[in-house]
């Protein structure tokens, strides 16, 4: 696709946090052409109105999720609740049209996994047999061929990343795999609950979900391809008082060959699976990323530690958990389903401080 052609967007649910993110990259996206974005609630709205942020960028209307005809996009995010993009997917993609669905409709190969943990059923399980997972980096070459990518969660990307050079090469005890994580609020999207409130969130840290999170299985059933050795991974969530960014610090204990590898060796690893990757950065053994190094951008970064020379590997992964996290992670679909560059309209930097 040349850089004159553009690309024709429709966004479902452009009113959350992830909807804004959308809009934000979009507008300056050298290949995209936003064709209607739709609401519920603010049909006749203009977006700019809701968002003074995109004053002089879009002049758009709110379209009616009810009535708007998707059909004349090229490709439509849903930055909805769950089960919203399988409801509309059959008519689209009968249409031709592409589905990037930042929800959980398309994330599962298992079905009942996902209506387990959801508590909805699948109503379109043709079209999920042959979704892609959303997971560039481990994935790109199902992506370009897609017409639905079912987009990674937040947590499951920072762990499925920081894992996947371990499990490759076997050096580690796929059956005691611990990840100690946090977001930042806006994880929770936009809503008027009692935990999020400035007052109840800030100035304070907790866990959520010990006994079971939704992020877990897809986790662990990703994490389960990438080695024939059985997964156990335990995954404790936590809410920090900050609007954006994510902190997942995880644990292996080291095996076999990998205790015999030194630091280097290790680094190594981790530097030859992710070289050419423009939104991975690994650091130096032993650094400490902050989430703020990748706030408001498309980037992750991973570090890894040995603590005590002893047989147990850490390593530290950190995005914003609204762009490489959600958002951003899904224009980076885009690209590659349409034959663009993977970084076009992705390419701003992190925002310090």
């Amino acid at each position: 696709m040349s850089a004159e052609k553009s690309v024709k967007v429709g966004i479902v649910g452009g009113t959350g946090y992830t909807g804004v993110e959308l809009l934000r990259m979009l507008t300056l996206h050298p290949n995209a052409k936003l064709t209607m974005i739709t609401s519920r609630k603010e049909a006749g709205t203009r977006l700019d109105a809701m968002f003074p942020s995109l004053r002089g960028r879009c002049d758009l209307v709110f379209s009616d999720t009810a009535t708007a005809d998707l059909t004349q996009c090229d490709v439509v995010f849903y930055a909805t609740p769950h089960g919203v993009a399988m409801t509309d997917a059959p008519k689209l993609t009968a249409a031709g049209v592409k589905i990037i669905d930042l929800a959980a409709d398309f994330r599962f190969k298992d079905l009942a996994v996902f209506e387990q943990w959801y508590k909805l059923p699948h109503t379109c399980p043709d079209l999920a047999a042959k979704a892609a997972y959303g997971l560039v980096e481990l994935n790109r070459d199902a992506i370009k061929s897609a017409q639905i990518v079912g987009n990674p969660g937040c947590y499951p990307t920072t762990m499925q990343l920081g894992y996947y050079p371990l499990l490759k090469a076997g050096i580690v005890d796929a059956g005691h795999l611990i990840a100690d994580c946090a977001s930042g609020v806006s994880g929770a999207g936009k809503k008027a609950e009692m935990d999020y409130l400035f007052t109840e969130a800030g100035d304070n840290f907790k866990a959520y979900g010990v006994s079971g999170h939704r992020h877990h299985p897809e986790t662990q059933a990703r994490l389960q391809d990438m080695t024939t050795d059985k997964v156990r991974l335990i995954f404790t969530p936590h809410l920090t008082p900050m609007i954006r960014g994510m902190h997942s610090t995880l644990y292996a204990t080291l095996t076999g060959k990998g205790l015999s590898m030194t630091n280097d060796e290790l680094q190594a690893l981790f530097v030859n699976a992710y070289q050419g990757e423009a939104f991975i950065d690994v650091m130096p053994f032993g650094s400490m990323p902050d989430t703020r190094s990748t706030r408001g951008s498309n980037m992750l970064r991973i570090a890894l530690h040995r603590p005590q020379g002893g047989d147990t590997i850490v390593v530290l992964v950190v995005q914003d958990n609204l762009v490489k996290g959600s958002a951003g992670a899904a224009v980076q679909c885009m690209n590659l389903m349409f034959g663009l560059p993977e970084t076009a309209g992705l390419l701003t930097m992190p925002l310090s401080p």
